[in-house]
């Protein structure tokens, strides 16, 4: 395995600035953000095919991969105008996949709104009134997978083979079962961008998610963020939480930096298994703690998992 890096943590520095950093961390592959909730896109500077021959041949030199390249959006918003947006949000950073040679991306599935129209995404959480589960189908049927199943093509032409869906409260692919729903009713290009940290304060366990989505070869990359659950919190008022990122003191719950909110053993737990079930890519740290400042945060995150990871080909069982 090997240790990344999404590159958003450095939004504000340019691609060779942030090669440099993760050199001397010993950092061996980037999640490039590039449009739409990632806001700045890191690849705006290499204009020609020159300028990315020398990007390429500058990651090489370093020992440096491009793991995926990120667009999370919600190009199926209410809002036609965002919808339009996040759609050739999507389609330009296909279009940087294509150059680069990344057969990867990463996304969010988004959420639509209602039939009858509205301007916000409406993310249905519960079963009735039975208009919740209608609201529901409809958004599968007419939005969800219309809409992927004509990207998906898309995106197969320009030979890019994965897209990997995290799987984030607020938007229809949110878990394991409504990710499996739609690599089921699309295709095989369709798997998982697994972010632990999503999955720790839904009450999901992320080992049984890497079994779970392994045994259908639905695992295409995984993030390393935490997650520092309030017990008290949440036995008063649950686990769904719509105070402000900000507002860390009155949360249920709070990304934290790697190994602050779940302990090593957890940690060895999900990296071993990951390993068990024949996940051998990228661990891509994505840093967002209030606490802890960007290097100070990444630092510590890169001495937690080194300790944890397996950076050599697994041996023949030698002791037989």
């Amino acid at each position: 395995m090997k240790l990344g890096l999404f590159t958003v943590l450095y939004a504000d520095y340019s691609l060779s600035q942030i090669i440099e950093l993760v050199e001397s961390l010993g950092i061996h592959s980037l999640e490039i953000g590039v449009e739409n909730y990632p806001k700045t896109s890191q690849l705006d500077e290499f204009t020609t095919d020159a300028e990315i021959g020398t990007l390429l041949e500058k990651l090489e030199r370093h020992n440096i991969e491009i793991s995926a390249l990120s667009c999370q959006g919600n190009p199926l918003h209410p809002q036609a105008d965002i919808a339009e947006h996040h759609h050739q949000g999507w389609r330009t950073t296909t279009a940087w996949a294509r150059r680069l040679g990344v057969k990867h991306i990463n996304v969010f599935s988004g959420c639509p709104g209602t039939p009858g129209g509205g301007s916000h995404p409406n993310w249905v959480t519960t079963a009735w009134p039975s208009e919740y589960r209608e609201l529901l189908q409809w958004q599968w049927d007419e939005k969800v997978i219309p809409y992927w199943t004509k990207e998906v093509e898309f995106a197969d032409k320009l030979g890019i083979t994965q897209i990997a869906y995290e799987m984030h409260p607020g938007f229809v692919v949110y878990n394991p079962e409504t990710l499996l729903r739609l690599r089921h009713a699309i295709g095989d290009n369709i798997g998982a961008n697994l972010d632990p940290s999503h999955l720790f304060w839904q009450g999901i366990d992320p080992s049984a998610t890497v079994r779970l989505l392994a045994s259908e070869n639905a695992l295409f990359h995984v993030h390393a963020k935490d997650v520092l659950i309030d017990a008290q919190q949440i036995a008063v008022n649950g686990v769904l939480d719509t105070h402000s990122y900000a507002d860390a003191k009155n949360r249920r719950w709070n990304f934290c930096t790697i190994g602050y909110g779940h302990s090593p053993g957890v940690w060895a737990e999900f990296i071993q298994t990951l390993r068990r079930f024949g996940y051998d890519g990228v661990l891509s740290i994505e840093h967002e703690d209030l606490l802890a400042s960007r290097n100070e945060g990444l630092r510590h995150a890169v001495n937690f998992l080194e300790n944890l990871l397996w950076t050599e080909p697994a041996p023949e069982a030698w002791w037989l």
